[in-house]
């Protein structure tokens, strides 16, 4: 038995370094918490002190008895977990459930899973860090009674089924409001003139604009034809040098940012990535808001920039993190060698290892220096001046290995298509030749909506969430329904186009796309519904200065400047009583419309939240005759549809004639438009109006599907026609009822036996649990019962004690 005994939370982890430790360590992995809150409502005692009562999962029991029966046999136990308070507390669950003795643990830490790092650490122990543990506490408390209380509130008052967490409501928050403000925003327009030139030499054309707009059309026609006979001179030039500096290297939300922008990868996507890449030591620690970078790492720059690209691009810098409660103030994200521009991995891993090292590279790099040039071009029958500017790169710099993108929300006032390109040569006085010029219609834009990466953004701004809360607050707000990502098709949008050229001007209308939307977040109807009854009720839990302050306080608990039992004494009185004022004086929460009456039956029209989502309804709930009801199309709103369009989702279902002796009718469904026909059904292409869909393409649409499904088909295996062998996104697998299997690499396909099916789908980790064992081995989640039945006792022994 080895001597010592270093528990990580992943075996990921615990494979990397026990490749950096000799014989006398054994390295084990806890697979990250080894234990939770009870998930019944004695929980928290708020009487007392806030005591919490934990348990080990039934998934954690073999991990913990095995840890146990090393830690025993060891001289000495070393707990290796993360540098975040959330690691501190996975080490103290571990101290604690494990029954260590303080003589015989050390707790060390390292931000790098590298040998120095590692045994540097292993150098220098200490003791848990017990103000770091009450801060993850404080956190973890806080949440729990904030989910556990207002939970019940809002399946009473609002609908079943609704749970609500702290930072999760305040983005929810966040969005609805920027949806609201897109939808109250009018569209401003304006004419912009830009004007080509020449010199009267080839090839020496360029573009300058005017850098007033004009409002109206009259006016912008006006100065065209003033234009008609001018004549035109270059006033002024200036020409001046410009310097760009690098960006700082990679935090958690600037990574996941630029991820977005770069790599197209969602929030929680970078974070699994960059996991991964930290675990198999490529990287450093992917939880942190520091930009600093130790001694070693600029000295590793410096030698890599040196030998790469030459001493004029190197230029040492050392940054400084602007949040003063950085929790995790330690090194931004970079690469653990410098020396490795890639690496031998997934795809995507390797794409955002390069990405960190190019953006980490970079910050010690020389700046880019620019010329720039500016030309003012006099109209000799306008007092107005056009302005011409031009770029040129003197030296690339850092610009050599790595460029910042931009959010497309970063310049939203107007559309602007100019672009810095290089002047020919100019002189003051020079006469210039008018080739053509243009006033085109532009429009203001209203608010971009958030992206996955600008939402962590604003949410950082606002100093709520820290570096280990945005992703999986991202991530919960979409599987409770309250936000959709998706895309949404624009609108199209006449504009004018006045044109000055061979001595007239002429007008054409053109027409473009206003209004697209890609993989942009969007509130739901029952998104808003919540958001709005928070709002009115409990206004600390999503009021963005509040839920700040309360990160602050988190950060204090963890400097060990503040008892973390007082600050949720603080926080939980007022709140508790709000849920119990809230639960007894509050109206139920109604987001219904009325739109108007239905011009056939007379009856009244409105949309409201139904039971399986947004509506709208023809009649009311007391009738004699039942009311109609009709779904709302993706992109429709409660607050937002108009009567016009909620009479024409009455038009579905909508039969459009028989294929095979059956009918086919169009209607929509929670997944879009679909055909059905014989009881199967068929979604529509996109793009195509459910009520423009005509008998013939709705056979063609259904005998394409038909092939497309008998194309998939690989196989049937004889014994079971429930097991086949199918094409799928990513290659072949076996569908085996429901379960979907992945066939080994390297397997031959037509070698596969049926034999092998049972055996994969034996083996598979998502095969479904019998009922008994699901009866006692399944644990609870928001998917199950288990919360909401804690919950409404919760809310029970409120209404007791109020008694």
């Amino acid at each position: 038995m080895a001597k010592n005994l270093l528990i990580v939370e992943s075996p990921a982890k615990a494979k990397t370094i026990e490749g950096y430790l000799g014989s006398d360590f054994l390295v084990k992995s806890s697979y990250g918490h080894i234990r939770d809150l009870v998930k019944t409502d004695d929980a928290i005692d708020t009487e007392n002190k806030f005591k919490q009562k934990y348990e080990v999962p039934s998934d954690k029991k073999a991990v913990v008895s095995e840890l146990k029966k090393l830690a025993k046999e060891a001289e000495t136990v070393w707990l290796a977990s993360d540098e975040d308070r959330e690691g501190e507390a996975i080490s103290w669950h571990l101290f604690d459930t494990l029954g260590l003795k303080e003589d015989k643990t050390k707790r060390i830490v390292f931000h790098e899973i590298t040998k120095p790092a590692i045994l540097k650490a292993i150098e220098s122990p200490r003791k848990i860090d017990y103000n770091l543990v009450n801060a993850q506490q404080a956190r973890r408390v806080l949440d729990r009674l904030v989910g556990f209380e207002l939970s019940p509130v809002l399946w009473r008052k609002v609908k079943p089924s609704l749970s609500a967490g702290r930072v999760q409501s305040v983005a929810v928050r966040l969005i609805v409001e920027r949806e609201r403000d897109i939808n109250k925003f009018n569209a401003e327009a304006s004419f912009k003139i830009v004007a080509i030139f020449n010199t009267g030499k080839a090839r020496e054309s360029f573009k300058a604009e005017l850098p007033q707009r004009f409002a109206k059309k009259d006016e912008a026609e006006k100065f065209l034809n003033d234009c008609i006979e001018a004549a035109y001179s270059v006033t002024n030039l200036e020409k001046k040098p410009a310097k760009r500096n690098p960006s700082a290297p990679f935090t958690t939300s600037t990574l996941q940012q630029e991820a977005s922008r770069k790599l197209g990868y969602s929030v929680a996507r970078t974070m699994q990535v960059a996991q991964r890449l930290y675990e198999a030591g490529h990287i450093t620690y992917m939880r942190t808001d520091s930009v600093n970078l130790s001694d070693t790492a600029i000295q590793g720059a410096q030698d890599e920039i040196l030998k790469a690209y030459g001493e004029k691009y190197h230029k040492k810098r050392q940054y400084k993190t602007k949040s003063s409660g950085a929790q995790e103030a330690h090194e931004a994200i970079r690469p653990t060698y410098f020396a490795n521009h890639s690496i031998s991995a997934e795809p995507s891993e390797v794409r955002l290892y390069e990405l960190i090292w190019k953006r980490a590279i970079a910050s010690q790099m020389s700046e880019a220096e620019f010329e720039k040039t500016v030309a003012k071009i006099a109209v000799s029958t306008r007092n107005e001046e056009l302005t011409a500017t031009g770029e040129i790169m003197k030296f690339d710099g850092f610009l050599k290995v790595y460029m910042e993108s931009l959010d497309d929300d970063q310049d939203n006032t107007l559309d602007d298509d100019t672009d810095n390109t290089l002047l020919p040569p100019l002189e003051v006085g020079q006469s210039l030749n008018l080739t053509e010029m243009t006033a085109t219609e532009r429009f203001s834009r209203p608010p971009a909506r958030f992206t996955e990466a600008s939402l962590v953004k604003k949410l950082e701004e606002l100093g709520i969430g820290r570096p280990s809360t945005y992703a999986p607050t991202i991530s919960t707000i979409q599987n409770r329904g309250y936000v959709v990502k998706e895309d949404r098709d624009g609108k199209p949008r006449d504009y004018k186009v006045l044109t000055l050229s061979s001595g007239s001007v002429a007008e054409v209308t053109k027409t473009e796309m206003t209004g697209v939307e890609r993989n942009k977040m969007f509130p739901t109807d029952i998104g808003v519904l919540v958001n709005d009854f928070l709002v009115e009720h409990f206004k600390g839990i999503v009021d963005f200065n509040f839920t700040a302050k309360v990160e602050r306080e988190f950060d204090e608990i963890a400097q060990g400047n503040k008892e973390w039992t007082d600050m949720l004494e603080n926080f939980y009185r007022p709140f508790h009583h709000e849920v119990e004022d809230t639960l007894e004086n509050a109206e139920r929460a109604s987001h219904e419309r009325e739109l108007g009456v239905d011009p056939v039956s007379g009856k009244p029209v409105s949309v409201r939240v139904g039971r399986f989502g947004p509506l709208v309804q023809i009649g009311a709930q007391d009738d004699e005759e039942k009311p109609v009801f009709a779904s709302l199309r993706k992109g429709q709103m409660i607050e937002t549809i108009t009567f016009e369009e909620a009479m024409e989702l009455f038009k579905l279902p909508k039969k459009v004639g028989e294929f095979e002796e059956k009918e086919m009718t169009v209607a929509i469904g929670r997944f879009g438009p679909y055909i059905r026909h014989n009881s199967a059904f068929y979604s529509l292409p996109k793009g195509l109006d459910p009520l423009d869909v005509t008998q013939e393409q709705a056979i063609e649409i259904i005998k394409e599907k038909r092939q497309k499904d008998i194309e998939k088909i690989i196989r049937v295996f004889d014994e079971n026609p429930e097991a086949q062998i199918e094409n799928g996104r990513w290659g072949p697998f076996v569908r085996f009822g429901k379960q979907n299997l992945k066939i080994p690499k390297g397997t031959d396909v037509n070698a596969i036996t049926y034999a092998d099916v049972l055996k994969w789908a034996e083996e598979d980790p998502k095969a479904p649990k019998s009922k008994t064992a699901g009866k006692t081995t399944k644990s609870p989640s928001k998917k199950t019962g288990a919360k909401k039945t804690t919950a409404k006792k919760s809310s029970t022994k409120t209404a007791t004690k109020k008694k």
